[in-house]
């Protein structure tokens, strides 16, 4: 007999399933909570409960089932038990799966400047029903590229610089599958990437813009599906240095948007979806060095137009103003770009969600933030008035890179836009890509927000839906 974790809705329906008879007996007696962890039956198997919620409050319950797979997988490693068994109604698959991602979440660890153990990491495991292996499969490449992201982002600042992160992209390429062109300074001067150029000249280190292509050779899309992502491998605040040290110790986080991208292209490369995806990552890191640009300074972006710089510390919309217009030659379908962008967005919503802007159609919103909710990767729209776009005319360029304060996460969304023509959306997910301590499945260190909710995107895209 082996380790099992039930799953069921009324107790009626144990009877159903192989379960030793004094574990049924045990839990007839204790019927009050939602887990239930009955102690081990002889002397090396354990039963596990878990008891499925209401199906009215759906994206509740799923998160409540990923949350209650942290208290199993705690269980797990005090026991020891490596392996289990999931048993289940097979209608019951998708609040299984948000158990067993959440349980294989919830075991993510950044090891690399720890001392080696004596003894290995330990891991369990959760083996889904043989109907359910193809499931199960896809789960774990999504689970596998959140992890890559997680790392992507605890991997400290002076070792992941600009280039190096360009080398992680082609090494992630490498093993998943997709082709990877990286452009070094001298070609990123040709291509007159003056955003990207700005940002880096106070830096001695040079920036990268990588060019990340996965296409199927039965792909669906005609035309490729775009994704940005802000590089920034350590943000100082340049010249306009952050106000408090506390302020700047997590900064390695300001490349979470590049993690996204590369991330989920590695899981849509694993999962062989018939899809033709770009990743574009403009990487810098921002430094107050002697030659580096200075408030009031002009600069001419990729596309021609001239920015005030007001505020160095309002850099990511400058490298990603290129790789928007850069984005154009590809004459795209869709731009989804993302980037830890401003303050302003976590302010609105806190650690609990993203902050969703742009021009895409309403169709394509809603399926993003339903799958968004059903992921518990949630966005909030803000609103684009044009007023948010006003504040951003320069007097003396054609744009400038602050706003007025008020609507900060806006006004960058439409500065932003100016270097669109064509269906955008903008995530700033500044709140929620790096959690300075762990929340369930959600580990300490990156999150890699925003992988679950692309790759679950998508599969339903390469699913005709």
């Amino acid at each position: 007999m082996s380790n099992q974790i039930v799953f069921f809705r009324e107790i009626t329906e144990l009877d159903r399933f192989s379960i030793p008879q004094e574990a049924k007996i045990a839990y007839h007696n204790y019927v009050h909570k939602s887990l239930w962890m009955l102690e081990f039956l002889g002397s090396t198997n354990a039963t596990l409960f878990v008891k499925l919620g209401k199906e009215t409050e759906l994206n509740d319950e799923y998160e409540r089932l990923r949350k209650e797979a942290t208290k199993v997988w705690s269980f797990s490693k005090e026991k020891k038990i490596s392996n289990w068994n999931a048993i289940y109604d097979p209608a019951e698959i998708n609040f299984v799966v948000c158990f067993f991602e959440g349980f294989l979440l919830s075991q993510y660890q950044y090891t690399a400047f720890l001392k080696p153990s004596e003894e290995p990491l330990f891991s369990s495991d959760i083996r889904l029903n043989e109907a359910h292996q193809t499931t199960e499969s896809t789960s774990r490449k999504i689970v596998d590229a959140v992890c890559t992201a997680r790392t992507l982002v605890n991997m400290p600042s002076n070792l992941l610089t600009a280039e190096k992160l360009a080398e992680e992209f082609v090494s992630l390429g490498e093993k998943c599958g997709f082709e990877t062109q990286i452009l070094g300074k001298s070609q990123i001067e040709s291509q007159k990437m003056g955003g990207l150029l700005s940002v880096n000249k106070g830096s001695q280190l040079p920036p990268t813009f990588s060019i990340l292509t996965y296409k199927h050779e039965k792909a669906i899309n005609n035309k490729p599906i775009i994704l940005i992502g802000k590089g920034v491998v350590f943000d100082t605040g340049g010249l306009s240095l952050k106000p408090t040290p506390n302020s700047m110790d997590y900064m390695k986080c300001d490349m979470a948007g590049a993690a996204v991208v590369a991330s989920t292209i590695s899981g849509v490369a694993a999962l062989n979806l018939p899809l033709w995806i770009i990743g574009l990552v403009p990487a810098t890191d921002n430094r107050p060095g002697e030659n580096a640009i200075c408030p009031g300074d002009i600069i001419t972006m990729y596309d021609g137009t001239t920015v005030e710089v007001l505020n160095t510390d309002a850099e990511g919309r400058l490298i990603l103003g290129d790789a928007l217009s850069f984005a154009k030659k590809y004459e795209p379908e869709l731009v989804l770009d993302f980037a830890t962008l401003t303050g302003a967005a976590a302010q609105a919503v806190g650690p609990y969600g993203g902050v969703l802007m742009g021009s895409a159609s309403e169709e394509i919103k809603s399926e993003l933030k339903s799958i968004g909710d059903s992921v518990y990767e949630r966005l909030a729209e803000l609103p684009l008035w044009k007023e948010y776009g006003e504040e951003m005319k320069g007097d003396i360029s054609d744009l400038k890179n602050l706003g007025k304060g008020a609507g900060g996460a806006q006004s960058a969304a439409m500065f932003l836009k100016h270097f669109t023509d064509y269906p955008w959306l903008h995530f700033d997910i500044a709140g929620v890509s790096f959690a300075h301590a762990a929340n369930g499945y959600t580990t300490k260190g990156g999150t890699g927000f925003g992988v679950r909710l692309l790759l679950n995107y998508f599969i339903n895209k390469a699913n005709g839906n």
